[in-house]
């Protein structure tokens, strides 16, 4: 295969050597997805056996997320600079490397060092995928299918962590939750490195980065992940967390000030994008939000372990892979706007239905939640990313991408704060609303309890009344955790809202010739 330069380069036949290279980024993506449900369903389990801290396990995700973070935005430039080979070869091969050191780490500090590069290599590898696809694929359904592909397995990492990290740690050790990226990650290597296009890099171009840009955007999204992780905890409106959110518009202001950002903002300027990237924001708090949410109620509710957690939710990833099929059939016939509207409101459905759960709610009652959510999540990725980079010049995709995943991930930090700070915060109020109803309406009591009338102790019973507080806690947290399935759900809904205003897709004029040219 001969070797062109990014400029010269057209989108390449869909040969069985081009889809082997894009399911080797899809792997990628995949594995940088599963490994942050993998290593959170078995902190405890790595906390013993590295004699970590309480307080300072959470830092295990949290550098891993920030290190994502600022990755993703580099992303556009990075492919200009390495091309989508060298730069996947050099990504997979960093976390797989990464991968091993988390595996070997002997304490707190060697396992942060590795998880911040196995955080930036993942970070890399999620935009990549969504660039390749338009970028590898021409228009048509060679490109819808890519789009399916990459989009479904982008939503099935958080769905299958659970289950996998609940049954490696019961059945191995702890170091097998960063092994297992391992064989896919050499196999994913070999077949990027012979299967992707070739294309001269251009180092030339890191003459020409804004260096302090770099650093400005690096400091401001760092710390607005720490900040969106301690507020729910020391409260929104501490000295902290104030601070630290001062902090993140100061470097943001510094950041646009620069006369050539290293994040290419001006690309929302195209209004397919801008809203394309709104819309990808509020999934991202409500898909990760979701995921987050389910399993916490099963722990903290229901008792139950990793595994077990696990299983209940592989109902929303069946539905995933049942209605793909569909979803890529159906999404090259209608409009993108119509299908993510559809989505974004049976989302919005399925997680409305999650509101209403009491302690005694079981795997029966929340399977159809799982069920319409799962069916539908497909609509609300494969339209937005079709008119979010669709109609975009071939130059400009990769820049582009990064943004679309940067809007989601921030998206989901931003849903996962929100959900702890409903959490912290009513449960206390609830318990305290269920223990006056003990004593002034004990028949209102014990329907939140799951409980009978005569099977509540007396109010001047003190003994009996501890006896029953796990169950009061228990109930006061399913009322604060429907709240933000409420909520949640609302937010989503205002995906509507955002389609109306966004109006008919315009396709920019340059493009709509192009396309007339084609036919």
């Amino acid at each position: 295969m001969s070797i062109a330069t990014p400029n010269q380069i057209e989108t390449p036949q869909a040969t069985v050597a081009l889809w082997l290279g894009y399911g080797a980024l899809c792997v990628g993506m995949f594995m940088a997805i599963l490994d942050i449900q993998v290593v959170v369903t078995s902190l405890s389990v790595i906390q013993d056996a590295l004699h970590i801290g309480a307080d300072y396990m959470s830092w295990v995700q949290t550098t891993y997320l920030i290190a994502e973070v600022i990755s993703i935005p580099l992303t556009g430039l990075l492919i200009r600079v390495f091309t989508i080979r060298w730069l996947f070869v050099g990504a997979i091969a960093t976390f797989t490397l990464a991968s091993i050191g988390c595996a070997m780490s002997f304490d707190f500090a060697s396992l942060i060092i590795f998880r911040v590069l196995q955080g930036f290599a993942g970070g890399i590898l999620i935009p990549l995928v969504f660039a390749a696809i338009f970028l590898l694929f021409g228009k048509g359904l060679k490109q819808t299918i890519a789009t399916t592909i990459g989009g479904l397995l982008a939503v099935l990492a958080p769905t299958l962590g659970p289950l996998t990290g609940g049954w490696i740690t019961e059945n191995f050790s702890w170091h097998m939750l960063f092994l297992i990226n391992v064989p896919p990650g050499l196999i994913t290597l070999a077949l990027g490195y012979y299967c992707l296009p070739k294309v001269k890099t251009q180092i030339s171009l890191f003459k020409d980065l804004d260096w302090v840009s770099l650093l400005y955007v690096s400091i401001s999204l760092a710390t607005l992940l720490i900040a969106l992780k301690e507020a729910p905890g020391r409260g929104w409106l501490s000295p902290q967390v104030i601070g630290l959110f001062v902090a993140v518009v100061c470097f943001a202001v510094l950041t646009l000030k620069r006369p050539a950002p290293v994040i290419s903002f001006h690309l929302l300027r195209d209004r397919n994008l801008a809203f394309g990237c709104m819309l990808s924001f509020i999934l991202g708090i409500s898909l990760f939000g979701s995921v987050y949410l389910l399993p916490l109620f099963l722990a903290f509710v229901h008792d139950m372990g990793p595994l077990e957690i696990g299983v209940v939710i592989l109902v929303t990833g069946i539905a995933q892979l049942v209605t793909a099929p569909l979803a890529v059939q159906i999404d090259r016939h209608m409009d993108a706007r119509l299908l993510s509207a559809a989505g974004f409101l049976f989302f919005a459905i399925g997680l409305f239905m999650s509101g209403f759960q009491t302690i005694a709610t079981g795997y029966d009652e929340m399977f159809w939640p799982q069920v319409v959510r799962g069916s539908f999540v497909a609509l609300c990725i494969l339209p937005p990313i079709r008119f979010a980079l669709g109609f975009l010049p071939r130059e400009k995709v990769a820049d582009a991408s990064g943004l679309f995943n940067l809007s989601r991930n921030l998206g989901g930090a931003i849903g996962i704060a929100l959900i702890d700070t409903i959490v912290f915060s009513r449960a206390p109020e609830h318990a305290d609303m269920i223990s006056d109803l003990l004593k002034s309406d004990p028949a209102a009591a014990a329907r939140l309890l799951g409980v009978g009338v005569a099977d509540l102790p007396a109010s001047q019973d003190l003994m009996g009344l501890m006896g029953i507080m796990d169950a009061v806690q228990q109930a006061s947290l399913t009322l604060a955790i429907n709240e933000s399935w409420l909520v949640l759900s609302a937010i989503t809904a205002s995906g509507l809202v955002v389609l109306a205003a966004m109006g008919p897709i315009r396709v920019p004029k340059l493009q709509f010739d192009d396309m007339q040219g084609a036919t």
